[in-house]
């Protein structure tokens, strides 16, 4: 039982209570962060498409070259 009860007084001595305005503050920095990467990452993915070092989906193709889905000219 000494065990348990040292283990269950070290995770509460970890917990660091924070107010509502600072968690707030932390995810609209989380959010951006990964806002930025997604945008680093999309904008990569365009490059690579442009020079064609990546094939494109099907909705990138259907973006980028829509004539290809057009079947008045068949």
């Amino acid at each position: 039982m000494g065990g348990a009860e040292n283990g269950e007084t070290k995770e509460k001595a970890t917990q660091i209570a924070i107010s509502q305005d600072q968690f707030l503050a932390w995810k609209r920095q989380k959010d951006a962060e990964l806002s930025a990467k997604q945008a680093e990452a999309a904008r990569k993915r365009q490059e690579d498409i442009a020079s064609g070092r990546v094939q494109m989906n099907g909705r990138e193709l259907f973006l980028h070259e829509p004539w290809v889905f057009d079947d008045a000219q068949h």
